[in-house]
């Protein structure tokens, strides 16, 4: 594909920006207490600027300490955040993108349960998002003639410390939207009841930086165009709305669909698919003559194809823009092979922030949030380095370890690269997975790393004893579980890989992990009836609250039957017969049945040469410890980071 219309110039309000590559808004959990941003947060975007980003827009700054509600993405009611922010600004700069603040007012009812603190506030006494039995307090017509004023004096602060552009958070549910949103604004005074009245919150916002930044400075406006739920806001709703904003001075729209209350949307995994927020763009375009921006699984060919369209302005990538920091000078100079897929798992960018409320990270590229902590430079002291194993641990570990200037020899005992991230890219909403793996095969061959397919190792292995450092991602195998005829099952493994081993219309899986969800819905998608049978009370027990709240409507969308609290007792060659948890059994009819009860670490070969070689050996991946790719992905760059 030709990607050349990405590389041409476009104006916002009398901002140009070199492309129509911008980096979509997104938290990153490590501002200081005080409101101001750390360094890593300055490294971070100064490297996606390296990378040749035409416009970056940050996650949101609240306005106050208390409207952050303990968020750690900086405020701004203090002048002495500033200078940090000037900091951030000119490293962007310096490499010709633009930058704008993206301030915000709070998150309202969407405030997270494990930071909100005090009830959070909103534009009415609605539930809060988090906590049904925790009711948010509505604002004070005073209290909105402080928040106008504090966005005046939070503007200012901004253009002072040298951004381009401002935009404002109205996305998602957030406290904007609470008060433009008659689903949430149930207020009977000037802010509530109309749609004019309802946009009165919104409209002040913007006159209120206009008023603080002057007619040149660009003002963009964030906004959900369809929340996707009963009651919310729909397209045809919005459009009015957005009339009204420009009108008050928007420049530009930031567009995209879906709130927390279908919070798939809000940070759209794998089973979304490709562009999944692009069909807005050609209704809206109809209704503004302004600008626009859009998000939603984004890929540089989905990219080519909107701008074409001439339905948006601007392609917003976000998680790719983590994954890989390079991909506009990546498109622009011909290596479309050498860009790094988000594969969309959520687990290290937003999951890292709410489960472990820690710092923004990437399963698939371990130095985001630490770039200004690890460098890859060549060493001087080159070492001959064996990788056992390779999956992504091993892929990853070879990988860094010959960008390193290692000479590194991979010994994979199968005939392909991959391990199990080949069984688990097979369904066709699993494709960033398959583009992962050709991402690491490219690599190899850059990086001239000696591959050895179709070749075991073992600890006598002579390659182990000529090695400086050896590696070891042997991975992991399926467990066998101690069923009565279990031997009448296949593997997991073999239903992604092989699926034309699933005979007849009824398959029957055997463990309700994320594969086995992953692979019933392929196989349900595909016709034929499916069934989950698992000892637990939820299936796909590990996988991200974000995720499942796609994964499970569309298991049952397309028929699937989940049989949680039943324990697998026999597998015969026609069904499957299961313990529930009051003690009586059932017999469920099938003609394939999967063993899909999990895996366990590949520990012999790992154990042997640790044993024979311990001074020189690092095992890491699934064969040290079962994990997600994130897990074996860190592992395998650490070990390899580490070799001095």
């Amino acid at each position: 594909m030709n990607y050349d219309v990405l590389f041409t110039p476009f104006k916002i309000g009398n901002m140009e920006v070199k492309n129509r590559i911008a980096m979509a808004p997104m938290g990153l959990n490590c501002a200081h207490p005080d409101g101001r941003i750390d360094d890593d947060e300055i490294n971070y975007f100064e490297q996606r600027a390296r990378g040749g980003t035409g416009l970056i827009i940050m996650g949101c700054q609240f306005l106050t300490e208390e409207l952050a509600q303990g968020s750690l993405e900086g405020y701004l009611d203090k002048t002495y955040v500033i200078p940090q922010l000037t900091n951030l600004c000119e490293s962007v700069q310096k490499y010709g993108t633009k930058i704008s603040a993206q301030l915000s007012c709070g998150t309202g009812k969407n405030a997270f349960a494990n930071m909100l603190g005090e009830p959070p506030v909103s534009a009415s006494p609605i539930p809060s998002m988090f906590d049904p039995n925790l009711i948010c307090r509505a604002l004070s017509v005073e209290e909105i003639h402080e928040i106008m004023r504090q966005f005046a004096f939070s503007a200012k602060l901004l253009k002072d410390a040298g951004f381009n552009a401002i935009e404002v958070h109205a996305h998602a549910g957030y406290l904007v939207d609470q008060f433009m949103s008659a689903v949430w604004n149930k207020r009977t005074d000037e802010y509530g009841g109309s749609m004019e009245n309802r946009m009165r919150f919104p409209v002040e916002i913007v006159q209120a930086i206009r008023s603080a930044v002057g007619p040149q400075m660009p003002i963009l406006f964030r906004i959900a165009c369809k929340h996707l739920f009963e009651g919310g806001r729909t397209l045809e709703e919005t459009l009015p709305m957005l009339k009204i904003l420009e009108e008050a001075g928007v420049d530009a729209f930031d567009i995209d669909v879906g709130s927390y209350e279908n919070i798939e949307y809000i940070f759209p995994p794998a089973y979304l698919g490709d562009a999944c927020m692009q069909d807005i763009c050609a209704t809206v375009r109809k209704a503004v003559k302004v600008p626009i921006l859009n998000a939603g699984n984004h890929t540089p060919e989905t990219a080519v194809n909107l701008i074409e369209s001439g339905n948006a302005d601007f392609v917003l990538f976000g998680r790719p823009l983590i994954a890989d920091s390079c991909i506009a000078n990546k498109l622009a100079k011909g290596r479309r092979d050498e860009i790094r897929p988000c594969i969309r798992c959520n687990e290290d960018c937003i999951g890292r922030i709410l489960t472990r409320l820690t710092k923004v990270s990437c399963s698939v590229n371990p130095v985001v949030g630490f770039e200004g902590r690890i460098k890859l430079q060549k060493t001087e002291r080159q070492k001959n380095v064996v990788v056992i194993g390779g999956g992504p641990a091993g892929m990853e570990a070879a990988r860094t370890a010959a960008t390193n200037g290692h000479k590194v020899t991979l010994f994979e005992k199968g005939n392909g690269l991959g391990g199990q991230l080949e069984s688990a890219a097979t369904p066709d909403f699993k494709n960033q997975l398959r583009a992962l793996v050709e991402w690491y095969k490219r690599q190899m061959e850059i990086l001239n790393i000696d591959v050895r397919l179709n070749t075991e190792v073992d600890a006598n292995s002579p390659e182990l004893e000529k090695a400086d450092a050896i590696i070891v991602a042997a991975g992991a195998i399926p467990l066998v579980p101690q069923i009565t005829g279990i031997e009448n099952a296949i593997d997991i493994i073999t239903a992604h890989t092989n699926p034309g081993k699933l005979k007849g219309d009824k398959i029957i899986y055997c463990g309700g992990g994320l594969s086995a969800c992953d692979s019933a819905l392929e196989t349900a998608m595909k016709g034929k009836k499916v069934v989950i049978i698992e000892a637990l009370d939820d299936v796909a027990i590990n996988d991200h609250f974000i995720n499942k709240a796609a994964l499970i409507p569309m298991l049952i969308n397309n028929g699937v039957e989940i049989f949680t609290g039943h324990k697998v007792l026999e597998v015969k060659a026609n069904g499957v017969k299961a313990q529930k948890k009051d003690g009586s059994e059932v017999f469920i009819e099938g003609d394939t049945i999967i063993s899909a009860i999990g895996m366990t670490p590949n520990v012999k070969i790992a154990q042997e040469i640790d044993k024979k070689y311990h001074l020189k050996t690092r095992i890491v991946g699934d064969c040290n410890k079962i994990g997600r790719v994130g897990n074996a992905v860190r592992e395998g760059f650490y070990a390899a980071l580490a070799l001095e």
